[in-house]
């Protein structure tokens, strides 16, 4: 077992690669990260000196580049140790690391690369480089291009080399030039949900702080082992997933991608895991898809298992009495739970969830398994994590209790209100907009509707920019009815509108399998398109959707339903890079549809 208690504290880090150093000078031969080796097909390790040598390679190539402190260095990579390598080496000489997502669209990678200035670029290979070529083409300030595998052949864009060629065979050993935990480093574009990204400014002091006050959280130890598959450039996966663990002395293995997850999760048997709500609902989804297909008794049996679990949850916690039922537990937990776990690698010990909102029934489902869930909440604005639930104290429809230095408070409109150590420099190249989101007393309103109870758990309720004013004058928050609607397997993805209309309609992207199911139910042929707009189609899905929605009032409720095959992505621009919908954009391109939903009574 691992030194449990060996934390960094943030005044002995001061910055993050201060954090690092500090690191290997505690543990330089432990193991800080694994990960997939695909020439040799198989898992390797890397020690925490090994980490440091490769990391002042990188900062001699970057000083032959000619870059100096300040200067913005942008990584286009999946996550993997080159990620934390470039990142730490870039800090180390007071660079400005820019992340950028993997799978987002060739315009606005450019227009980040431009806003931001970046002068380096590492990329993966010329999958990577391919759409971007034209797109970059025009971008004075980034003078060099390079890429961990070689570049393609043919492409005589001069500022690409490959990184064998790029980095020099020795170094003077790892640099730190910097010693202001005020100093900027790293800009982390947002989304883009509405409009253009916007830069976020983060300071080290801004990450540090929040990264040690998450420790209220998720009491990470040194003996802990975490998969990292959100990407590095999502500020909740990089804060959590990467900082933390250096500050805890944790080590990190790097998923090989999303497909391969569930043999992952079995292969590293991970004790903690950081994950977005699709990854439960995925899950979720999947045991419901197998309780479909099996008998009766086995979901008579997962039902109970269920019920009996949350239960025993709720008796842990002070929240209910003790029952009968917990002596059949240990046969339940033989026969469902622990088979449930044990395809989550039989080790986790704590699951958090963050980035947006978790449904509750999702999680109840988990946490009565054994898998103890607790939801955070937080922006890439605060760092990013403003609040969470924690083990001993958990309420699993709420985001938790506000973190440690960080205050909270309703504003207009039931707008949370935040301030503390951990909230942004402001907006790179946009003053107005920083003034907009932070006030001269520097609250930070986050633009979510929020209620706080009696015990300090915050409760969010909609995004004041999405809440749907409806002709009647209605209001409805259009997330709580989504997940909702969610819960039906019959939908992948959906979208509530109703914005100035007298009622709501739902257009609802349908999963494939669960769409075939219920077309041979009907009666009718799944893949010619009319199926869509067949009136006994229509009116069994609406009986579907009122009874997920029976919750909800009256007002709320749905009465038309477009039906979609083809997914949203980010690839057709409907999704932004961490999988939000982009209202607007699908408004926009279904407004013909949706007029005529409007249209027919």
């Amino acid at each position: 077992m691992h030194a449990r208690t060996d934390l960094i504290a943030e005044d002995v880090a001061v910055t993050l690669d201060g954090l690092f150093a500090e690191r290997v000078r505690r543990s330089p031969d432990r193991i800080a990260y694994r990960h997939f080796d695909e020439h040799r097909c198989e898992w390797q390790e890397l020690s925490w000196r090994e980490m440091e040598h490769e990391i002042a390679r990188w900062q001699a190539a970057m000083e032959r580049e000619g870059l100096r402190p300040g200067d913005r260095v942008a990584i286009m990579l999946k996550n993997c140790p080159q990620w934390v390598v470039f990142d730490q080496a870039a800090l180390g000489l007071g660079l400005v690391s820019v992340p950028l997502y993997v799978n987002d669209r060739p315009e606005n990678v450019a227009y980040v690369l431009q806003d931001s200035g970046a002068k380096l670029l590492l990329i993966d290979n010329a999958t990577h480089w391919h759409p971007l070529h034209e797109a970059c083409s025009d971008i004075d300030s980034l003078t060099r291009i390079v890429t961990l595998r070689a570049p393609p052949e043919g492409d005589n864009d001069e500022r690409l080399r490959s990184v064998d060629e790029w980095l020099p065979e020795q170094s003077a050993g790892f640099r730190h030039l910097v010693s202001d935990p005020n100093e900027l480093a790293t800009i982390v574009y947002t989304s883009g949900t509405t409009g253009r990204p916007k830069g976020v400014m983060l300071s080290h002091i801004n990450i540090l702080s929040n990264a040690h006050a998450s420790m209220d959280i998720i009491a990470v130890r040194g003996d802990d082992l975490l998969l990292s598959f959100l990407p590095l450039s999502h500020t909740f996966e990089r804060t959590l997933g990467y900082y933390l663990p250096v500050m805890t002395g944790s080590t990190v293995a790097f998923a090989r991608s999303i497909p391969q997850l569930a043999e992952d999760l079995q292969t590293i048997r991970p004790t903690i895991l950081i994950s977005v709500p699709r990854i439960y609902e995925r899950m979720y989804a999947a045991i419901r898809a197998k309780l479909d297909e099996g008998s009766p008794l086995a979901r008579w049996l997962f039902h109970l298992a269920v019920e009996t679990g949350w239960a025993r949850f709720e008796q842990e916690q002070g929240r209910g009495p003790w029952k009968a039922s917990f002596l059949l537990w240990p046969l339940l937990q033989k026969l469902v739970a622990q088979k449930v776990l044990d395809r989550l690698g039989g080790r986790l010990r704590v699951a958090v969830s963050g980035g947006a909102a978790l449904a509750p029934e999702i999680s109840r489902v988990f946490i009565a398994l054994g898998l103890p869930v607790v939801q955070g909440y937080g922006l890439t604005e605060t760092s990013p994590v403003i609040s969470g639930n924690r083990l001993e104290n958990n309420f699993p429809d709420s985001v938790g209790q506000p973190i440690r230095d960080v205050q909270v408070r309703l504003g207009e409109q039931s707008a949370l209100l935040v301030k503390g150590p951990n909230v942004m420099l402001g907006y790179w190249n946009n003053p107005e907009v920083t003034r907009d989101m932070i006030d001269s007393e520097g609250w930070l309103n986050t633009g979510d509707v929020a209620h706080i109870s009696d015990s300090g758990h915050i409760y969010i309720t909609g995004r004041i920019k999405d809440i749907i004013v409806m002709s009647n004058g209605e209001k409805v928050p259009p997330t709580d009815m989504e997940l909702a609607l969610l819960h039906d397997p019959l939908f992948d993805q959906v979208m509530v509108f109703g914005e100035a209309h007298p009622y709501l309609v739902v257009l609802a992207v349908l999963n494939n399998e669960a769409w075939q199911h219920f077309a041979r139910e009907i009666g009718i042929r799944a893949d010619i398109p009319e199926a869509l707009n067949d009136s006994r189609v229509e009116a069994k899905i609406l009986r579907r959707v009122a009874r997920n929605l029976r919750g909800f009032p009256g007002y709320a409720r749905v009465n038309r339903v477009l039906l979609l095959r083809e997914p949203w992505s980010v690839e057709n621009g409907l999704l932004t890079p961490t999988l939000k919908i982009k209202r607007t954009e699908i408004a926009q391109q279904f407004a013909a549809q949706i007029k005529e939903l409007y249209g027919r009574r």
